[in-house]
């Protein structure tokens, strides 16, 4: 909820080639090698709040939500707004907190808003191994949440980073999600928010997975059903480095509206996914996620080939929007608003680049489960 954007445009990036052992299923015979957000708390808060016009009074009502739960939040300058949240930095006291109001109240949302609002109030008693903004007050029913603004920059500014993070922001961002996963909380805390066997099933209809897909997928989540190593494990569950904030104090997740129990090594398949530009941090990734054997390397795999999916998905949605969104070549009309334009055809080229780097990445991830399979 910190991140400047959760756009899915993407930076340009350059034509690349995968390095020798940073696929996500390591060859034996290198195993054993070498092994935005807006601003950080520390900067003046400043800007006035703008609440005139049609979004002005929408503006209006989230300050009012958020007043009626915390009447001391003075709110000072909106740090993102989209379609479907608004998020306001401000001040309760000395204290700079962040709040958060739902716009699209569309059940999918509001669902997703409450469990975040679970997450934050489970912290209060039981924290987690990693730091994470604490809660100051929330309403479930009218999907407002205000926690404390943390110190730090975000690890990377955009979801797929056109150039790698410096291997000490890696190494910091890395070291956070993997002693999260080490979290056992109490019985009954976390549900589980990923059906996988639903997801599978659905990616199937969808086109995006062949019945050779469908059916190594699901020998290899069978085989993790009778594995003692294929317990779930607790993730961040969108452990993106945009949702990891890094000060001198240690990293910081924020985000925590999918966390919960995964198959092992969910965290660690988003993080190989979004490190396209960095070969060696994926190298240790898959080292990671397949220390533990043979059970640990096919949940990782798993998770693997549907975090990549939907990362496909949410950018061929975005490709076929900005093509119907770009004015044709010679078209009429009111040339200085098109003019005034000039992102679209940019913002989609990207967009197609980084799509190839994924179904890439895919096709790497298809041949890992292949093989997976074939060692059973």
């Amino acid at each position: 909820m910190y991140t400047a954007s959760s756009s899915v445009s993407a930076p340009p990036r350059p034509t690349r080639t995968v390095a020798v052992g940073s696929g996500p299923y390591l060859d034996p015979s290198h195993a054993g090698r070498a092994r935005r957000w807006a601003g950080t708390a520390t900067q003046p808060l400043s800007g006035r709040i703008d609440v005139s016009g049609p979004q002005g009074a929408q503006l209006r009502m989230a300050i009012a939500s958020v007043h009626r739960i915390c009447p001391e939040f003075n709110p000072v300058q909106v740090l993102r707004r989209s379609g479907r949240s608004v998020l306001l930095v401000g001040t309760t006291g000395r204290t700079t907190a962040v709040a958060k109001c739902l716009l699209d109240h569309s059940p999918v949302w509001t669902e997703r808003f409450r469990h975040e609002i679970a997450a934050y109030r489970s912290f209060v008693r039981h924290r987690p191994p990693v730091r994470a903004p604490r809660l100051i007050a929330a309403d479930p029913e009218n999907c407002v949440l205000v926690v404390e603004r943390m110190p730090g920059r975000a690890a990377a500014l955009t979801r797929h980073p056109a150039q790698a993070p410096s291997r000490t922001d890696l190494r910091a961002a890395l070291g956070a999600v993997v002693r999260l996963n080490t979290w056992q909380p109490p019985a009954g805390m976390f549900g589980k928010p990923l059906d996988y066997a639903t997801r599978i099933a659905r990616y199937h209809e969808l086109g995006l997975f062949t019945d050779r897909d469908l059916g190594d997928l699901q020998k290899l989540i069978h085989g993790l059903a009778s594995s003692r190593q294929g317990m779930n494990q607790f993730c961040h569950g969108d452990a993106l480095l945009s949702n990891i904030l890094l000060s001198p104090a240690g990293p910081v997740l924020v985000d925590w509206e999918h966390a919960g129990w995964y198959l092992p090594g969910y965290d660690l398949a988003t993080l190989w996914a979004v490190l396209g530009d960095a070969p060696a941090a994926r190298r240790e990734i898959s080292k990671l996620a397949q220390a533990r054997g043979a059970a640990a390397r096919d949940a990782f795999l798993v998770n693997l080939m549907l975090v990549l999916t939907r990362e496909i998905r949410m950018y061929e949605t975005a490709v076929q929007r900005a093509m119907r969104e770009t004015p044709p070549s010679g078209a009429g009309g009111d040339r200085s608003r098109q003019g005034a334009q000039p992102s679209g055809p940019v913002a989609g080229e990207e967009q197609r680049l980084l799509l190839r780097r994924l179904h890439d990445d895919c096709a790497m991830a298809r041949r890992a489960v292949r093989a997976a399979v074939g060692t059973r």
